[in-house]
């Protein structure tokens, strides 16, 4: 049986945001195998956070710079060590290889957030994306991290894509792994066009994207609205801030909802989804979850990035805001539009996130990776040399001896 311990940057909320669905996805996989697994965290508990031992995983409060850590890995002794974003392998890497070398290291990116922080400041300063906002420090971190690990989980094609041209790294060290659905769980029939009413969004509002797309909303709301009186925004999300639920306005039809206990409910009862993604990265939950309720949903090229390839979009993609608001508009009053819309759903789901082959082919890459370990690593020359912090250690040397001389010791 295989120990695994995994290092998450906050506890898993399969209810408040995609991340925490797809972590939730993987633990089970994992426990699928008949492997043991800890989930470990230095967060604070949240209200929204699953019951792990409902699902046979242990779990474990860390703490951050604190030598009890060691103790605490040395005693568990895990044959994997996923670390659940590139700041958790940057706190706690250097332990797990101090005190556990053999242990397969993972990086679960989740997305990439030196892409996403870039598109931010692009956005906010108005203007097309440079590469000196791609190659920030945030980057130079993330890229370490990578580096360091001996897989890492890439989410999004498009981003598989960037970190191998733009980065250079070798795809030996990564696996492409979208959100596996179980599509046997799927509804093969949901409320028909007449039963749906409405427009909705969905998102956690601590997720600057999201917020962000809310805001933009608002300016294209009256587009809308000018020509479907009678129709309502319904927007909801985890953790709304006042600043949010004072949107909230009933004449307009600008209602802010905030927290759903169950969002595929939601989605099967609104008519159209909305996602106007201006910036972010990785791949949208919100937009799966329309799939998987067959609700067509109008997004941006953003929204859309590695989420599809050659198959059709269940709605529209556009990044013009006066296309989207019509493209939304034409499908809320076009039922024939609406059904053939809805068609693509299920095509797409089955062409590129059918949970039972993405777990298989992690599997075999695991199995793989870990049979030609000693190889993987050597292959790995850059990792290796961002392992060895040979730079570092003499700065801190230096550093180390000029204070003692300060001090005249």
């Amino acid at each position: 049986m295989k120990k695994v311990l995994v290092i998450g940057y906050v506890w898993p909320e399969p209810n408040s945001s995609a991340a925490g669905t797809h972590m939730l996805s993987l633990l089970r996989l994992y426990r699928q195998q008949g492997w043991q697994v800890e989930f470990a965290t230095p967060a604070q508990p949240s209200d929204h956070m699953i019951d792990l031992s409902l699902e046979g995983i242990s779990s474990k409060n860390i703490s951050l710079n604190c030598d009890s850590f060691d103790a605490y890995i040395l005693e568990y002794q895990p044959d994997i060590v996923m670390f659940d974003r590139f700041m958790m392998e940057e706190q706690f890497g250097w332990r797990v290889e101090k005190n556990c070398p053999t242990a397969l290291k993972i990086l679960d990116t989740e997305d990439l957030q030196c892409l996403r922080n870039a598109r931010h400041q692009a956005v906010k300063g108005e203007r097309a994306l440079t590469q000196a906002d791609l190659f920030s420090d945030i980057a130079k971190r993330e890229i370490a991290a990578i580096l360091r690990c001996d897989i890492s989980l890439i989410i999004s094609s498009f981003e598989m894509e960037l970190l191998q041209s733009q980065f250079k790294i070798d795809p030996s060290i990564l696996h492409h792994l979208p959100f596996m659905v179980d599509l046997n769980k799927c509804p093969s029939q949901t409320k028909t066009y007449t039963e749906r009413q409405h427009f909705m969004t969905i998102g956690n509002f601590r997720h600057a994207p999201n917020w962000d797309a809310v805001l933009y909303l608002q300016k294209i709301w009256p587009l809308i609205r000018k020509q479907l009186p009678q129709a309502e925004l319904h927007i909801y999300g985890s953790y709304p801030p006042p600043k949010a639920t004072a949107l909230n306005n009933p004449k307009t039809g600008f209602i802010i909802k905030g927290w759903a206990e169950d969002a595929y409910q939601v989605m099967e009862q609104s008519r159209v989804c909305l996602a106007p993604i201006r910036f972010g990265a990785g791949i949208k939950g919100k937009l799966l979850d329309a799939m998987i309720m067959q609700t067509p949903s109008v997004t941006t090229s953003v929204g859309s990035e590695g989420m599809i390839q050659d198959e059709l979009w269940p709605g529209c993609i556009t990044d013009d805001m006066q296309d989207f608001a019509q493209a939304a508009v034409d499908l809320y009053a076009q039922e024939s539009l609406w059904t053939e819309a809805q068609s693509h759903a299920s095509s797409l789901l089955t062409a590129r996130y059918d949970g039972e082959i993405l777990g298989q082919n992690w599997m075999e890459k695991l199995a793989h990776t870990i049979e030609n370990i000693d190889q993987h690593r050597l292959n790995n020359f850059t990792g290796a040399m961002m392992k060895h912090h040979s730079m570092a250690s003499t700065k801190y040397m230096s550093q180390w001896i000029a204070a003692k001389n300060a001090n005249g010791q």
